[in-house]
């Protein structure tokens, strides 16, 4: 919407001071219309009229906050944006098609050629290829560098970087990285640090307490979490969301639609409750998971033997989340599987055995999404870094034999019981 100094703004709803995280997630967006709804209205329309030409006038430059245009102004996508502001604890948030449209925005509006970005390489695939590829071609350069070795961040920085970009826990490999650190990194060399936060959501984790600059969501996922529709946002301080970001926005227009907002603005009312709940299963997965023959590693921040487990308590509240990534155990006998020719035998001997545990399962979907309150079943290496060489796959940990569960409301009981036919049954 406006910039902050605004002649005339939009209503806000008033809340008694320390309210709760819970309550925000039900509460907060915009005052009701005079007509007293008590669900949140969904406002499905492209324009908004004006009393008159000057008003229309004042409102297109932004004299007068108002909504204009659904492209960049709609009741609807601003009680999503206010109530994701609040619950991540920022100033406002600005709402986007996807998570990946979300973080398009973000270097679209903050950077130019010339820039640098020193980034995890352990993030989501497509993340990667979007920073590497597609940016390259525009003269941003991007440097990848260890998710957990601070000082490999530190050393990557340059006179010309811009902005960090970190998502913690990494996906698949649920790794986490000392936001605090990467913030006073960023902060001395007059940079930016961005937190994909996806995995957590502020019901568990929020980065600006830790110095974030800026939260990066795909709403596509545990904020909806049921797998209905694609969104994304990015959270942070106002003269950034409404100003850079929001132009950009305005002009370019990836644009979430009212339709989603308002799905995801629903589910946000359960989200602590879901993470809660979906944490408390991944937590028991991952001990079972551990305790299997056919198991090599078991990758989950809730679990003692996790790398950065301490870190990962502090930073999200003692609880690991709900996505717990495995290793199998290769297969023995013929390898039968197909897989790019750059594949060795021995890692199509572990995709063999990955695959194998997956096809398995009778109640876990099939599928890369994650977030859902279904378990979403996936072998990372062929489906969300797929298009990633084999060289980049092993340079963030994803191997042939990792498999990602991302834990939903089953009855645990279920879900071990399904993820052991294919475990039992595997030829190691």
């Amino acid at each position: 919407m406006a910039s902050s100094d605004s002649k005339k703004r939009l209503p806000r709803k008033d809340f008694p001071e320390g309210v709760h995280i819970e309550t925000l997630a039900v509460r907060e967006g915009l005052p009701a219309t005079p007509w007293g709804e008590n669900s949140e209205a969904l406002f499905l329309t492209s324009s908004f009229n004006h009393p008159d030409a000057a008003t229309a006038a004042a409102r297109f430059a932004n004299e007068e906050e108002a909504f204009v245009y659904t492209r960049f102004t709609n009741p609807t996508t601003m009680m999503f944006e206010r109530r994701l502001a609040a619950l991540e604890g920022t100033e406002a948030a600005i709402a986007t098609a996807s998570g990946m449209s979300a973080i398009l925005l973000l270097v679209m509006g903050l950077l130019k050629a010339g820039d640098h970005i020193v980034c995890s390489q352990s993030v989501f695939g497509s993340t990667i290829t979007l920073l590497a590829n597609q940016f390259g071609k525009f003269g941003v350069e991007t440097t990848f560098v260890s998710q957990t070795d601070v000082q490999q961040w530190r050393d990557a920085m340059r006179p010309n970087t811009k902005l960090l970009f970190a998502e913690t826990p990494s996906n698949p490999l649920t790794e986490v990285c000392d936001i605090a650190a990467l913030a006073e990194i960023a902060h001395a060399h007059g940079a930016l640090l961005a937190v994909d936060n996806c995995f957590c959501t502020p019901a568990l984790q929020k980065p600006v307490d830790m110095g974030a600059d800026l939260i990066i969501h795909s709403g596509t996922k545990y904020l909806d979490g049921q797998g209905r529709v694609l969104a994304g946002a990015i959270c942070g301080p106002d003269a950034i969301i409404n100003g850079p970001l929001m132009t950009t926005l305005r002009g370019a227009g990836m644009t979430l639609s009212p339709f989603n907002a308002w799905v995801v603005l629903k589910g946000l009312e359960t989200l602590s409750i879901r993470m809660a709940a979906q944490s408390d299963n991944a937590l028991k997965l991952a001990q079972w998971l551990e305790a299997q023959p056919a198991v090599d590693k078991v990758y989950y921040p809730g679990l003692p033997s996790h790398p950065q487990h301490a870190l990962a308590m502090k930073q999200q509240n003692g609880i690991g989340g709900a996505v717990v990534s495995f290793t199998v155990k290769p297969a023995a006998g013929d390898v039968t599987v197909k897989g790019p020719a750059t594949l060795s035998e021995d890692a199509l001997r572990l995709r063999q055995a990955a695959f194998h545990v997956i096809d398995q399962t009778r109640l876990c979907s099939i599928t890369s999404n994650l977030g859902d309150t279904k378990t979403l079943i996936t072998h990372p290496s062929s489906t969300s870094h797929g298009r990633l060489t084999e060289e980049q796959r092993l340079a963030a940990g994803v191997t042939q034999a990792m498999i990602r569960v991302a834990v939903g409301l089953e009855h645990i009981d279920d879900l071990t019981a399904d993820l052991a036919r294919g475990l039992d049954s595997l030829n190691v």
